[in-house]
């Protein structure tokens, strides 16, 4: 009888063309793959608990898949690092009920987004944050923000084309915080259409930027239109920040 298994993963977004295999480029999806394939000796779907787009990291993403190998969960995490590569790690695995499936057992997702406030570029943070010298109020932003809490039809802040059948989300916690040069949205809802988080993080920093006045959601939200919001922050910035089932 075959096991379920999840993983908890961690990767560096820069190395990856996003979390979906995909026939010409590399993928995270396709990396896990590989490796599940060497240690099981079964060449078997890897299944992830959201998409992912290129340049996207994540700090915490969960994925399942079924395999008759008698490896305990223990000694996954070892087994299949080794064969992963360093941009990416198994972080711990545990055995499932068949049922489970790591995207629509999925009952939240939270995302931060890392924004570098300053006029003078960090080396080290060039894959990881979004440099931006306008000044950033963080207090103007977390107000701001607290407009897209409850349950909206988001389709202003979805990518043109995206294929949902639904652009109804609700968003439960939405907080902009600020330490020393670094400000940082973090935004927590039931799930997250294609592009949703950078296109609210660009609006917001429009009305910081003085090119959108206060008190602008609301009418960008009614708009259901994708010409009505801001830019789309550069994915960089953005992290897969945690899974809740």
């Amino acid at each position: 009888m075959k096991r379920n298994v999840l993983c908890t993963l961690a990767f560096d977004g820069s190395a990856f063309h996003g979390w979906q295999r995909q026939p010409n480029a590399f993928t995270a999806q396709q990396a896990v793959e590989a490796a599940v394939l060497r240690v099981t000796g079964e060449n078997t779907p890897v299944v992830g608990c959201s998409r992912t787009d290129a340049g996207v990291h994540a700090r915490m993403f969960c994925c399942h898949f079924r395999t008759q190998s008698a490896v305990p969960c223990a000694k996954l995490p070892a087994a299949l690092n080794f064969y992963l590569p360093d941009a990416l790690s198994v972080q711990c695995c545990e055995d499932v009920p068949d049922a489970f499936h790591a995207r629509y057992d999925c009952k939240e997702k939270t995302y931060r987004y890392h924004l570098r406030n300053s006029r003078t570029r960090d080396p080290f943070l060039l894959r990881r944050a979004w440099f931006e010298g306008a000044p950033m109020d963080a207090a103007l932003l977390h107000a701001q923000a607290q407009d897209f809490l409850g349950t909206h039809d988001f389709s202003s802040f979805c990518a043109a084309g995206a294929d949902t059948k639904t652009a109804v989300r609700t968003v439960r916690r939405f907080e902009v915080t600020r330490e020393s040069d670094d400000v940082f949205f973090t935004v927590a809802a039931d799930g997250f259409l294609y592009n949703m988080v950078r296109i609210m993080v660009g609006t917001l920093t429009d009305i910081a930027k003085g090119k959108r006045p206060p008190g602008c959601i609301p009418g960008v939200l009614a708009a259901k239109n994708r010409a009505a919001a801001g830019l789309t922050a550069p994915a960089a910035g953005l992290f897969l920040w945690a899974i809740n089932y």
